[in-house]
């Protein structure tokens, strides 16, 4: 059944214009849906940071690490709004009053854990009648390290009216930002290394566990991603370092052709499931190769989970992480400039962040617009 309704001829030479704005109306009607997950790509109202001090994981290096953080920020806070969650709100606008833009930035004295805002911060929801803000349970990984303070960030920040929308209890389900992306049409991408962890969610199976998320998340699907890792990684395999939406038909993933690396077999053959996976529609992901960047260690000789899948979207921009590896580096920043031809790629050095096992995405969580008042 349809309706037509001043359609123009077959030989009206705006059919093919009507064809293509109708098609882009259509897509952002679908978009829209309510409620849905959105896309990264979505309009954001801004990006929240949990800035590091000296009670956390980075004290032995906590300038540098703030260093980085600075240069984050940055580049957000000169697109759009920047909210910075610490135990020390005044300490942290002394150390970035002079290199970022202050009038972008607000703040939410609160204690905190760590600096991870990808993995505690709020999942929002978009809804005909507002927004959502769903609140996990965050529990360092799956009880790997302390997360007591960090997991009460959300609810405390809606109650003081930093974050807008609806509060969400989700409690008593595990999950971090990090383990899930989004196409913004239905389509959620994971892996099952990580949402499968027995000291997450281990009551449930893969059967269970996708049955709650397409019902939280109102999704049409649930692509699994059962191959690809990066030694070092806490996360046990988040997506954010594996593999991305950049559009609904468009996926950039970690790619290594080094046979002697020892991720080449697991993530060729990530590669293959992600070759097999199809859009929607039925056709095959556009699939944009980011290089696997040359071995990091620690001090104590162990590797570093460094990838440029940890990338961040803005609006108008795209933040890459860099390792100082100027080749590989230049490589990944020209492919994510393949896949958001629209945006600014800017690289950004994330080798202070690596250093604790994380990156770019990881210290940062996206809202779309109304959660964070300008």
């Amino acid at each position: 059944m349809g309706i037509i309704a001043g359609l123009p001829g077959l030989s009206d030479p705006d059919e093919k214009t009507f064809q293509v704005n109708f098609a882009q109306l259509y897509a952002e009607q679908v978009e829209l849906r309510a409620p849905h997950l959105p896309a990264e790509w979505a309009p954001q109202s801004g990006i929240q940071m949990t800035w590091p001090h000296a009670d956390t994981d980075w004290a032995p290096m906590l300038a540098e690490a703030e260093d980085c953080f600075v240069n984050i920020a940055r580049e957000i806070a000169r697109r759009e709004q920047l909210l910075i969650v610490a135990p020390d709100i005044e300490a942290v606008k002394r150390r970035i009053e002079s290199e970022v833009e202050m009038q972008r930035v607000g703040f939410f004295e609160c204690p905190t854990n760590d600096t991870w805002a990808r993995d505690h911060g709020a999942i929002t929801l978009t809804d005909i009648d507002g927004l959502l803000l769903l609140d996990f349970t965050f529990n360092g990984w799956g009880l790997k390290f302390a997360a007591d303070k960090d997991n009460l960030i959300n609810r405390r920040a809606v109650d003081a009216g930093i974050l807008h929308g609806r509060y969400a209890n989700h409690l008593d389900f595990v999950l971090e930002g990090g383990s899930i992306d989004t196409d913004g049409m239905g389509t959620l991408l994971t892996t099952s290394e990580c949402l499968l962890s027995p000291n997450r969610n281990g009551q449930m199976n893969r059967v269970d566990i996708e049955e709650y998320l397409r019902s939280v998340f109102h999704l049409q699907r649930v692509l699994w991603l059962d191959h690809g890792y990066l030694a070092g990684d806490d996360t046990d395999s988040h997506i954010d370092t594996l593999a991305r939406f950049c559009s609904p038909d468009t996926i950039a993933y970690t790619q290594c052709t080094d046979a002697d690396d020892e991720h080449y077999q697991e993530l060729r053959r990530m590669e293959e499931e992600l070759q097999a996976f199809r859009t929607s529609d039925g056709k095959p992901y556009r699939l944009l190769p980011l290089p696997l960047p040359d071995a990091v260690y620690d001090a104590h000789g162990g590797r570093l989970p460094a990838t440029y899948s940890n990338f961040l979207i803005l609006n108008g921009a795209v933040l890459c992480p860099t390792y100082r590896q100027p080749d590989k580096d230049a490589r990944a920043c020209h492919v994510l400039q393949e896949a958001f031809p629209d945006r600014q790629v800017i690289g950004i050095d994330c080798s202070p962040l690596i250093r604790q096992h994380g990156s770019l995405h990881c210290v940062t969580m996206q809202y779309p617009k109304g959660v964070l008042n300008n």
